[in-house]
């Protein structure tokens, strides 16, 4: 039956010039039925909608894609039945040829008729089919249902089977936001854009080991020997489904062997000297621990040949020592962590008599170093996810390795490790141009690269043979204080030692999540002296909401730069270091290489802007489209029609986020948030967005809310603005919680929401107003514009107050202006009855209620921005269109508006008792 079934699918393809599957191969059974979704870049971009029936793949065009908001009835063209080996079909169809085009395996699993539907050939006769999928990116139930039929072909005999595509209502439904899906562009079966198999790159996905084809072409891997080898055959040769079902994936510790098989082991102790011998003949044992080769810090890599270069883990450094079966893993200082480490101890006892040195490293869901999920594994005393990426060998059974070249050592180091364990794997390096490596690992967001000499020896200490560059600029500081609003954190005060003291170098007040506070305030608070630690110019002076502790904690942090008196600036924290001790952190600056300028230069917020404030239009090299260390694809792709004259791209956002992050952050950071994306323009589709899609940055942070089974989004660094950049997310409307704790009021914003016909200047008598009726009740409180036609005021609270209450608080104080002038305010948002009036909106204090935050773009037409205002300048002649992503940057950097908003914070208990 099938292969009648395919006479069709047949008749339109030349198996002689397209790859596509004949449908000759048999495909095993398969416990439940099939289904497959591809996209197709073809005349239109589309998504072959894919149901196993009766030996075939039945198909449909979904012509926008699935959408998991039920509100969304996406049109799906009935097509020729497909056979099951296209299952499996990934590539190009060439041009001219049936369908010509990309094709990617977009999602795929199984699927079953809902009850009263198990006779599937009866069901689409009738047309409508409810089902459920149980796929890696659909689940849940869905329906097909059958229009009329459409004769509008041109000879107008041809008929089509036009159908619908519905979600239906249950756990994955996603109301108001069904398209987001969509934006995951990565093949789930080779981890491949549509670009990549466009482009012939690629077979497989590979997340951890650089593989260059071409200057500056790279792609990131991380699958061991066997996977790469596996999923290579699949690629290629497999044309069954067996891979499909998310339940049987790989098991993460498993798999990859144990290592090298064991030689006969010498009685002695790894890594002798051969040409150590004492006075009976008998070779002398290396010390427990060798100290470690360092980089020098370098502003750009070496080039010229004779150099590897290797990715720049974002972990711990880890001397690992095996012998007789016994692995024991010391720090960079020596410190003895095979407790800590155990799982990898563990994993490392099969290998022969040896000393490795390496980096203990965790790997987030895209299989890219994560140095949180580092310390959450050390704090949480599991390491059974960590691995030892190994980079040289120092002796190995009896013998001292270090006088050998790199080259040599690395080469051993392969054999010594054999197969990769899934806990140790061998780490590749490049021979080719290390500005091109570089560049690639900055593209895909990685910390940077080493670069060593091939044919120089190991020397432990810091040497000119052994340099590191980074994409962002990173450094350890020793904190010697926190600050406070009200009770909640704020910032760490950093320093670093300089000839014995420690001097203060800024505050970090970025890159806290509710769960990093919630271990790093304890220690700080356990540490807490009444002396401050740091000495010399610059020393900070004491302030009500700062609080001293001893010098002994260390963290890591990411930085834009330093100022001109040697203070950080824009830094951000990624977590406490227990390897180092705080008297060996000193200042590092990194040198001038001696080589030619490297072609991508990161801007820095300052410079994303030109002097007179405005944003560049015009974009003109690729380095352009890399804005502190975040690439932007498509940088020109107008969002604005006319921003002050001219159209406004995306790259203009990210500069945008880049010069106005500093002063934005505060003010959004620690609390969860929602976006609103133009991807096509302000002019097209609108995508309102809470929670993380797959693909989505790193540098965006993700937050478990209360009451909500998906993390929400929250940008806690100004390269997560410039990411929110790169999807065009125009708009953040963030909480209104207190920061890292989205229970608790943070302030309070009364929105005025004036009706067609009421002038600006009423809008500004009546927040005017608002400021003089919170001021009596003892709060004090802030203006901005919305970027549209209204204003908000803000208020700052510095006391835990619960949202019930707030909100409450809020309704009462608009209640009451309403009551004193009703022919001006109103309380309630019914259109019909706000003619002439100003809606006091005071529901955006609710807790999962949201307001546009200060300084942020909006999706309207102008580019216009949210603008913090002093009080002085909201009066009579106010415009607000003036303010926009152009003229912003400038004017923000002059301005004193709301310089005292975190000092003004007061306590909104009092307030409620005030008002009765």
């Amino acid at each position: 039956m099938a292969q009648g079934q395919l006479a069709e699918y047949r008749r339109k393809r030349d198996f002689h010039k397209t790859a596509e599957p004949s449908g000759d191969t048999a495909v095993a059974s398969a416990p439940h039925a099939r289904f497959v979704i591809q996209k197709h870049d073809a005349t239109r971009l589309h998504y072959d909608f894919r149901l196993e029936v009766d030996g075939v793949l039945k198909s449909w065009a979904v012509t926008k894609g699935p959408s998991l908001d039920p509100a969304d009835k996406r049109l799906s063209v009935e097509v020729e039945d497909h056979p099951l080996d296209y299952g499996d079909f990934e590539g190009t169809i060439p041009k001219g040829q049936y369908g010509g085009g990309t094709v990617q395996l977009w999602d795929r699993g199984y699927w079953s008729p809902e009850p009263g539907f198990e006779d599937v050939a009866k069901a689409l006769k009738k047309g409508e089919l409810k089902f459920v999928l149980e796929g890696e990116r659909l689940h849940g139930s869905w329906v097909l249902v059958r229009m009329n039929w459409d004769r509008s072909a041109k000879d107008g005999k041809g008929k089509r089977s036009n159908w619908l595509l519905i979600k239906h209502k249950d756990e994955a439904a996603r109301p108001g936001e069904g398209t987001a899906i969509l934006e995951e562009d990565a093949s789930i079966a080779s981890g491949r854009t549509m670009a990549d198999i466009a482009a012939g790159r690629g077979r497989g996905p590979s997340p951890f080991i650089l593989k260059t084809k071409g200057k500056g072409d790279a792609v990131w891997t991380s699958r061991t020997q066997a996977e790469r080898e596996a999923a290579q055959k699949e690629a290629l040769e497999t044309r069954s489904f067996k891979s499909t079902h998310p339940d049987e994936s790989r098991d993460p510790s498993g798999g990859g062997g144990s290592g090298a098989a064991r030689s006969n082991k010498l009685s002695l102790g790894p890594g002798v000297r051969r040409d150590e011998r004492s006075k009976k003949g008998k070779p002398a044992v290396l010390p427990d621990f060798i100290e470690p080769q360092l980089c020098k810090s370098l502003d750009r890599p070496p080039t010229g040949p004779g150099w590897a270069h290797e990715i720049k883990f974002d972990g711990y450094r880890v001397q690992l020592r095996v012998e007789d079966g016994r692995a024991t893993l010391r720090t960079r200082k020596g410190l003895d962590w095979t407790e800590k480490f155990a799982a990898i101890a563990e994993a490392a006892a099969d290998l022969p008599d040896s000393i490795l040195d390496g980096e203990v490293v965790a790997l987030d869901a895209a299989g890219q170093p994560d140095f949180a999920g580092l310390q959450a594994a050390l704090s949480d005393g599991d390491s059974s996810d960590l691995i030892f990426f190994a980079f040289d060998l120092l002796a190995q059974e009896g013998e001292d390795l270090r006088d050998l070249p790199l080259r040599e050592r690395k080469a051993r180091l392969k054999a010594v490790m054999g197969e990769d364990e899934a806990r140790l794997r061998f780490v590749d390096h490049f021979e080719t141009a290390g500005d091109a490596v570089l560049l690639s690992a900055c593209k895909l967001e990685l910390e940077g690269i080493i670069s060593k000499r091939l044919d120089a020896p190991y020397r432990s200490g810091r040497s000119e043979t052994w340099t590191k560059a980074k994409c962002r600029a990173g450094h350890d500081v020793v904190i010697g204080g926190y600050t406070t609003t009200g009770s909640a954190f704020r910032s760490l005060i950093a320093g670093v030692m300089r000839d014995g003291k420690l001097t203060h170098v800024g505050r970090i007040g970025t890159g806290f999540g509710r769960d990093k506070v919630a271990k790093l305030l304890p220690r700080l608070k356990a540490l807490e002296t009444d002396t401050s630690p740091f000495e010399g110019k610059g020393a900070p002076r004491k302030a009500a909401n700062m609080h001293w502790v001893k010098p002994q904690l260390v963290a890591e942090i990411e930085y834009a730069g330093f100022t001109g008196d040697g203070s950080i600036r824009q830094a951000s924290f990624k977590g406490l270091r227990e390897d180092i001790p705080a008297t060996e952190v000193e200042a590092e600056v990194p040198a001038k290489a001696e080589t030619a300028e490297l072609a991508t230069p990161t801007p820095t917020p300052k410079a994303a802007a030109k002097a007179d404030g405005k944003v560049s239009t015009v974009s003109t090299a690729k380095a352009d489209s890399i804005v502190l260390g975040v690439t932007i694809s498509k940088p020109d792709k107008p969002l604005w029609p006319d921003v002050d004259g001219a159209p406004a791209r995306k790259i203009d956002l990210a500069r945008y986020m880049a010069a106005v992050g500093e002063w934005m952050l505060p003010h959004i950071k620690g609390r969860p948030a929602s976006i609103i994306r133009v991807p096509d323009g302000v002019g097209g589709e609108t995508f309102f967005q809470r929670h993380a899609m797959r693909g989505m940055s790193s540098l965006i942070e993700q937050v478990s809310v209360r009451g909500d089974r998906q993390p929400y989004i929250q940008f806690d660094r100004i390269e997560a603005l410039i990411a929110a950049a790169q999807i065009a997310a125009v708009e953040i409307h963030p909480w209104n919680c207190q920061p890292n704790n989205p229970e608790v009021a943070g302030r309070l914003v009364f929105d005025l929401d004036p009706a067609p016909g009421v002038t600006f200047e009423d809008v500004i008598a009546g927040a005017r107003e608002i400021r003089d009726r919170l001021e009596e009740l003892g709060l004090a409180s802030f203006c901005k514009t919305t970027g549209g036609k209204g204003l908000h005021v803000v208020t700052p609270l510095s006391d835990k107050v619960p949202w019930d209450a707030a909100k409450v608080f809020a309704r009462e104080v608009c209640a009451r202006m309403a009551a004193d002038a009703p022919d001006r305010y109103l309380i309630t948002m019914s259109k019909k009855a706000r003619e002439g009036r100003i809606f006091l909106d005071y529901l955006r204090n609710d807790r999962t209620s949201t307001a546009v935050a200060p300084l942020s773009a909006r999706a309207r037409p102008g580019g216009t921005v949210s603008m913090p205002l002093n009080w002085t300048q909201v009066k009579a002649g106010l415009d607000p269109t003036r303010y926009t992503i152009r003229t912003v940057p400038a004017l923000i950097a002059k301005s004193t508006a709301w310089e005292d908003y975190f000092d003004s914070a007061k306590p909104l208990k009092a307030a409620i008792k005030r008002l009765g």
